[in-house]
């Protein structure tokens, strides 16, 4: 499997015990690859205008209202559930943290309330929530499934782990079979529901009721959430590495990849599996973060090239194709989260996060830039507030939404920042 030449910044090195040697760091956006610079996308036209501007309209105000404290390693993973945040860290640590901050919760320094709920044996590198179940993405090339409590505003207990993917029946179910078995290197064989490389990202369907993974095997894999079985495996789906997935409402399926490319799948009715729709290979370096809006009509890629690409899809063709370029970043595009549709969160190897929101037509603006970081920024997730009136000094009043965003660090850290906007 071929590996870009972008070499980790300075002296920053992943622990190597935390990972599979035999398949050591080679396309982890954490550990070597994606840290790196690569050349921008001239050809692509820039949204913003001027393109690196931080455009503030009047009554935004944004600032740091936490640093959360308790992680002792990189932070890979951030989920939001109930009255919790969850982190999930290099060494196989998840912490639960108030989601709210509040002097009683937070302080600027640390936090008083973290509680380490639970500790597996390999470092974790995606967290998504399904009502009372956590399920996290490891380097060992399994996947776990948590009982969790969202109820309580501080964890009673550690919590249990209730499966781990693939099951011991499914494996047991595939092993009898010649047909069940796939060509994972020269000499060696495996059941397809295996990874047999690090599971670098997790996805949920609109309902629930289905779990994507992907990996650095180049495969994706679908799972029931029901029962933990894997319905599904895709396999050399990309020639490299596959770094990130997104899934819209209506049943496509987004792989962005080392390969440079993001692939477009789709199960057609009466299909038993998913196929390639088209391929998107705008990016000139490895794809490590995708987001979509909700409605499945804007498609948000970032890439070693410092440039997060907008897609939108075509009323005609019902395609995605390119609509300009988001750059202000420095360095590789690591992270992104979608809020409220309107407004995107970007992190960087540039150890900064950008907040962005459309306007009208295909416009774009730099809302603010949160700098504190002291590593890259690999993780965000993002909550809209309700919204509030504020009044000027003509007495008049506008609405006016706040934001959070909690972003994870190669520093450790978790920070919390609030922005407000005017509303659009």
């Amino acid at each position: 499997m071929g590996v870009l030449p972008c070499p980790l910044p300075g002296n920053l090195k992943i622990n190597e015990a935390e990972s599979d040697q035999s398949h050591s760091n080679r396309s982890d956006p954490s550990s070597n690859s994606s840290l790196y610079s690569q050349p921008s996308l001239p050809s692509v036209p820039s949204l913003t205008s001027p393109p690196q501007n931080v455009e503030q309209p009047s009554n935004t105000y944004h600032h740091l209202l936490a640093t959360l404290k308790g992680h002792s390693s990189y932070v890979f993973g951030l989920a939001l559930a109930g009255k919790h945040l969850y982190s999930g860290s290099s060494n196989s640590e998840i912490r639960a943290w108030s989601r709210d901050p509040s002097p009683d919760d937070y302080s600027i320094n640390g936090s008083t309330n973290c509680n380490l709920v639970a500790q597996g044996n390999s470092a974790i590198k995606s967290i998504v929530i399904l009502g009372d179940k956590l399920f996290t993405a490891h380097n060992d090339h399994k996947i776990r499934a948590w009982k969790i409590d969202n109820d309580h505003h501080t964890p009673q207990r550690k919590y249990k782990c209730i499966a781990t993917l693939p099951t011991l029946n499914d494996r047991c179910m595939r092993a009898f079979s010649a047909k069940n078995y796939v060509q994972v290197r020269r000499h060696k064989k495996c059941t397809w529901v295996h990874h047999v490389d690090t599971v670098s990202a997790l996805a949920l369907s609109t309902d629930g009721s289905l779990l994507y993974s992907v990996s650095w095997d180049r495969t994706f894999k679908i799972w029931r959430t029901s029962d933990f079985k894997c319905l599904e495996s895709v396999w050399n789906a990309h020639d490299d590495a596959i770094n990130a997935v997104a899934l819209s409402s209506d049943g496509f399926v987004y792989t962005g990849s080392a390969d440079k490319k993001i692939k477009v799948w789709k199960k057609h009715e009466g299909d038993k599996k998913h196929s390639l729709v088209a391929t998107l290979d705008k990016h000139k370096s490895a794809v490590n973060a995708l987001a979509l809006s909700s409605d499945g009509a804007v498609l948000y890629s970032g890439a070693c090239d410092r440039s997060i690409v907008v897609w939108e899809k075509d009323g005609s063709s019902g395609h995605m194709v390119v609509a300009g370029a988001l750059r202000g970043h420095t360095k590789a595009i690591l992270c992104l989260t979608v809020v409220s549709d309107l407004v995107l969160c970007s992190g960087s190897a540039d150890k900064t996060v950008r907040v962005w929101r459309r306007g009208l037509g295909k416009s774009y603006s730099c809302l603010a830039v949160f700098e504190g970081h002291r590593g890259p920024v690999k993780c965000l997730t993002a909550i809209a507030e309700n919204n509030h009136a504020s009044s000027d000094n003509n007495s008049s009043s506008s609405a006016v939404v706040s934001y959070l965003v909690y972003s994870g660090s190669l520093d450790c850290d978790i920070k919390v920042w609030k922005i407000s906007v005017p509303s659009v």
